[in-house]
């Protein structure tokens, strides 16, 4: 985890299964490979924390050290479990294989803890108490990880789990920079923490949109949900059609919905986004109610022969333009018979701008039965940060056309 070739996903799922039941999480580490460092970080959090949760470095390597590193901070001996050594050689066995003598280090055990059975693979899982705080070992591959962690919550923390539990809303801006969310709804939000039950405010920033997570401690999911309801309310009369989602949807499930919900069918035409756009859309699952046909049109030649972009056009505003994305938009829509066209054309770089047309510039269309919409927009980073601005704001121009036909009625 400490080289560019592994991303931590695991301390994310473990947070959320702790959050829900209560437990903040007050820190994460991730430590290399080095039994001394290991233990000093295990010493210094037992003495500030219940519960400290440990995962990956249980398999059978040279390198996997948590165990030896976990002994040396409680100064516990290391005692080999022939139970789990005849578990683990059953597994080999039920695959036609022998077991290593290697894997006998999975069975070393930390004098009095108490082993955690794995049933997705050799390595067993591993609960420790000190006092009154408690240490959990976990193996590091997610699948093996997710169904053990929530077989611990469920059995022994849930039980030891007292008063208040987090309640979390995810509430999704669109169209709208960080100050100016924060700066409309700080004084909003500043009121929260000092309720009776309240609720904590964090602001992130992702590719295209603002993220609001919104975190209630409140004794039940009913107390929760009736202050988290008037907060969200609140927000969303300050930003109005900003915001998109208030239950952690994405963009593209949203727009989805709202198609689905009218009866809508979509087609894409695509240059500068080179299919994301269609990729984003089916990625929701049931998308086959919706979307009929995308089309990547990344040369002029493209444009004309399969969207009847006329040849002039092209010549006359160049294939970064508004006439020529609302001339893709009608000629997908024409071509598929959907109710929906959109076109999207731009220069995703890092080459090929101008200083009429720099690197990141877009021109996005929407065309429905009733209206049709055209806007250049100006996007800023790298080439797959660009792609996906494009799209996030292809997909809002739909969504709020969507709302305002009233297509959904």
């Amino acid at each position: 985890m400490l080289t560019p070739f592994r991303v931590d996903t695991n301390s994310l799922a473990i947070t959320d299964r702790l959050n829900a039941i209560g437990c903040s999480v007050l820190s994460k580490a991730v430590v290399a490979d080095d039994i001394e460092a290991l233990a000093r970080v295990l010493t210094a959090a037992l003495e500030s924390v219940d519960l400290v949760v440990c995962t990956g470095g249980l398999g059978p390597t040279a390198d996997d050290i948590t165990r030896e590193a976990v002994a040396r901070a409680l100064g516990l001996p290391l005692d080999m479990d022939e139970a789990i050594v005849e578990r683990i050689r059953g597994r080999f066995a039920g695959r036609g294989l022998t077991m290593p003598d290697i894997n006998r280090r999975q069975a070393m055990v930390p004098r009095g803890a108490v082993v955690l059975e794995n049933e997705h693979g050799t390595a067993p899982g591993l609960w420790l108490e000190r006092g009154d705080a408690a240490i959990v070992l976990l193996p590091g591959p997610p699948r093996e990880m997710t169904p053990m962690i929530e077989a611990v919550v469920a059995e022994r923390l849930v039980p030891r789990a007292r008063g208040a539990r987090l309640f979390r809303r995810v509430m999704k801006i669109v169209g709208r920079t960080e100050s100016d969310v924060d700066a409309r709804v700080q004084p909003i939000y500043g009121r929260w923490p000092d309720r009776a039950v309240p609720i904590n405010t964090t602001i992130l920033a992702a590719p295209g949109q603002i993220e609001l997570h919104l975190t209630a401690s409140a004794p039940s999911r009913v107390d929760a949900d009736r202050v988290l309801d008037a907060a969200v309310g609140e927000v969303q009369a300050e930003l109005g059609s900003a915001v998109y989602s208030v239950d952690g949807r994405g963009l593209e499930a949203v727009v989805g919905d709202l198609l689905r919900a009218g009866g809508w069918t979509i087609a894409v035409a695509e240059s500068c986004t080179g299919g994301l756009l269609a990729s984003r859309l089916t990625d929701v699952p049931g998308s086959s109610a919706y979307v009929e046909r995308g089309a990547v049109c990344y040369s002029n030649r493209a444009k004309v022969e399969w969207l009847g972009v006329p040849e002039a056009l092209l010549a006359e505003h160049g294939a970064v333009s508004e006439p020529v994305a609302r001339a893709m938009a009608e000629g997908i829509r024409r071509v598929a018979g959907t109710h929906v066209g959109v076109g999207v054309t731009g220069i995703a770089g890092p080459g090929g701008g101008t200083p009429e047309k720099p690197v990141g510039t877009v021109g996005i269309a929407v065309v429905t039965p009733d209206d049709a919409r055209v806007r250049t927009l100006r996007f800023f980073g790298g080439r797959e940060m660009v792609k996906f601005q494009a799209t996030q704001a292809a997909m809002n121009m739909l969504r709020l056309m969507l709302v305002d036909d009233g297509a959904t009625s």
